[in-house]
This record gives structure tokens, sequence and C-alpha cells, in this order.
């Protein structure tokens, strides 16, 4: 697929031939991405046409990303450590799995041809984002484990559909596998609230106590806390 760069951006788009067409005008949808159509051109002149427009088409893509998104499709979005990251789907036919790569700035999937769909999809972000979770999370658990003094029996990442997190009677920390799309702030907040439930089992004035000796603004961070979406 032919690319322009914008900046630090690359517009991927492709070109839809319609001779019938008096000029040439580009579309940006989801699913179908940068469409450039119109009469045949050369590669050259496709290029210019599409850098003319590019920063229409970078606001444009941004606001497609966030409609529908239940299906991931590039111009995507993904939510991941308090950010959300541009998707980009390849095809590749000499691949035989799913392969997420995260570049620091986006997310490149490449897919097998005969697995190019959204259950594929869906199903490798899910894994992904399950084993960065327990990469990124378990060591910050520890630590806070160690700081704090509060002990925990064992630690598990489950899909929940209500709560970030809970702590068994037996002292078990169960985190939620979207918890990875928290910001650290907030990921260190919710380790710490279940640290302290392995002392106070309850939400009493003495649980608030224990977690404010450990995390002073916690009344801000229990605010943000509540207000995002699982």
């Amino acid at each position: 697929m032919p690319s322009v760069q914008y900046g630090h951006k690359t517009i991927q788009y492709s070109v839809l031939e319609k001779a019938e067409l008096k000029s040439h005008y580009i579309s940006v949808a989801k699913g179908e991405g940068v469409v450039l159509k119109g009469k045949a051109i050369s590669d050259d002149h496709a290029r210019k046409l599409i850098l003319k427009k590019a920063k229409w088409i970078i606001d444009k893509l941004d606001l497609v990303s966030y409609i529908g998104d239940e299906a991931i499709v590039t111009g995507s979005r993904i939510q991941y450590l308090g950010r959300k990251y541009y998707v980009e789907i390849f095809v590749a036919n000499d691949s035989d799995e799913v392969f997420i790569d995260f570049t620091e700035s986006k997310f490149k999937v490449t897919l097998p041809k005969h697995l190019h769909n959204q259950t594929s999809i869906q199903q490798a972000f899910q894994d992904f984002l399950k084993v960065k979770a327990e990469e990124k999370i378990t060591p910050r658990l520890r630590k806070w484990s160690k700081t704090t003094g509060l002990e925990f029996n064992a630690l598990k990442f489950m899909q929940l559909e209500k709560r970030w997190g809970s702590c068994t009677p037996s002292n078990n920390i169960i985190i939620n596998v979207e918890a990875i799309k928290l910001p650290f702030s907030l990921i260190d907040y919710l380790i710490v609230h279940e640290l302290v439930h392995t002392k106070v089992k309850s939400h009493s004035k003495e649980f608030w106590a224990e977690l404010s000796k450990h995390i002073p603004n916690w009344k801000e961070l229990d605010e943000r806390m509540y207000g995002m979406k699982l």
C-alpha cells in the first residue's frame, strides 16, 4: 500500500480509478482507510494530492477512529497505559498467526490471509493485553508489597466485568486484565488499594486511613478511577 510522510505521521492510502470522475477526491472511512478516487494518474501526482490534504486526512482519521469501537481496523485507537494508540493492520501471506508489534507510537498488526477477520484480531489483542498486564503489573505489585509491608498470597489476572480488582479472604489478589489500559498512576493506586485489603477487608475508616499512609492523594486517584470506563 502506498504511503506518504507528513511530519512524524505516515498516511497510507489506496487509489481507486474512476474514469467517469472529472476531478480527484479523497475519502476517509473506518474499514476502508484513505482512498484517492479519480482518473488514472502517476504515483507522484497521487502522492502530491494526498500531501496537499494531509492535515485534513489526519484529523478525519482521528475522528473515524472513535466510530464503532467494537471493530478493530486500520485507524482504530487502542487504549494502552493511559493513552490511545493508532492501529495499522497488514495482511501477510507468509504468516501463520496474528502478530502484534507495539512500536511505542502505534500497534502494527500482521494477519495471515486466512485469519483476516475480527474474531482473530480481537482475540489477538486480548492475548496481547493479558501478557502485557502480567509483564508490567506483576513487578509493580511486588515492589509495592515490599514498600508497604503488606503481603499477598498470590496474584491472578482475569477478565472482570464490573471491577478493576479484588482481594479474596485468603489474600489472593485478582487484577482485571483491562487495568493495563490505565496510566501507571492509577495502576499503582489499584495495586495499593488491593494490598490494603489484605489487612482490612472492608471499606471502613480503618481501610482509608491505612491507604492514606501509602498514597496520600488517594481521594483524587479514586475519583479518576471511578470515572474510567470498564
